[in-house]
């Protein structure tokens, strides 16, 4: 999402395509090899500076993956922002994504948001259209309930690969779901309970956006921090310091500890803030349960009940 400059800015240049290119060849240093987009990121820019680099590389198209998103429409020429899975509106989307990051499919396409005027059978046939061209190699959901997905599925010629939600330290409906079922508590949850465990058991990938909560617990100052969120970055902290690594990989690692086997989807386009993530794999493999608890009511505020 931060490739290409300010969202407002009309075009791109050198500046930031040197910007993507730093931030894909941390990224590519430390393992990652699959790179998230939408349409609307930066307003088009993000892909289209991404195909630059693609375009410049003739061998790295081969070496990674590309995931991209449609069915947000922003509200071009002063219209009105709204939802859109319409099969017209997927396919055009399709080949704006295509053109811009110069390229001739997508190894995962996303529908981006819920739609409330979706037609399942409608989008089964886009999806099988750009699936028998090769477009797109394999079809997802971004932000999706487990009923959501099973309407959807009915539709679709093939399964469900992933559903990108937003889950982290800080946005822990996930797990505040689990702990809160037949607790007065439960009802002040929006996250919809047995999301990850219908992924699991129909083998749908769980990605997480926003997974590092934009900083909250590595060292970005808020002005909305809570005593919690204090303690909490203490917390962060200490670990990172008594394992010899860092606070992403920590706040990464505690989200990767999961059994459901979360995928973090790191948002940074910062070179240094990339390579911090390296370890969030080992930190997750070592992390012991008692950690994990401690994280998790430490920025919950209170215990679990």
């Amino acid at each position: 999402m931060g490739l290409g400059g300010a969202w407002d800015a009309p075009e791109y240049g050198p500046k930031e395509i040197e910007a993507a290119s730093a931030a894909v060849e941390a990224a590519l240093s430390i393992g990652i090899t699959r790179f998230d987009h939408a349409d609307i990121y930066g307003r088009g820019k993000s892909e289209a500076v991404f195909g630059e680099l693609l375009a410049r590389d003739s061998g790295l198209r081969g070496r990674i993956q590309i995931q991209s998103k449609v069915g947000i429409r922003l509200g071009e020429a002063g219209g009105l922002g709204h939802y859109d899975l319409s099969g017209r509106a997927i396919l055009d989307g399709v080949a704006g994504t295509l053109r811009r990051l110069q390229t001739d499919y997508l190894d995962l396409l996303l529908l981006h948001r819920p739609d409330p005027l979706l037609d399942p059978a409608e989008v089964g046939d886009a999806v099988g259209h750009l699936l028998e061209d090769g477009a797109i190699r394999a079809i997802g959901v971004s932000n999706m309930s487990s009923a959501q997905m099973e309407a959807l599925q009915d539709h679709l010629p093939v399964p469900l690969a992933a559903d990108q939600l937003e889950l982290s330290l800080h946005h822990r409906g996930f797990a505040d779901s689990v702990v809160l079922v037949n607790h007065e508590d439960g009802a002040g949850v929006s996250f919809p309970h047995g999301t990850l465990e219908h992924c699991r058991r129909r083998g749908i990938e769980i990605q997480a956006w926003s997974p590092l909560a934009g900083g909250r617990y590595t060292g970005r100052p808020t002005a909305e921090a809570t005593e919690a969120d204090r303690r909490t970055s203490a917390l962060v902290a200490q670990l990172a310091e008594a394992r010899g690594t860092t606070p992403e990989a920590i706040v990464l690692g505690w989200l990767m500890r999961h059994p459901a086997g979360i995928v973090p989807v790191v948002g940074s386009a910062n070179p240094r803030r990339i390579r911090a993530c390296a370890e969030a794999g080992p930190v997750a493999e070592a992390m012991s349960r008692e950690e994990w608890f401690v994280l998790f009511q430490t920025a919950r505020g209170k215990r679990v009940p």
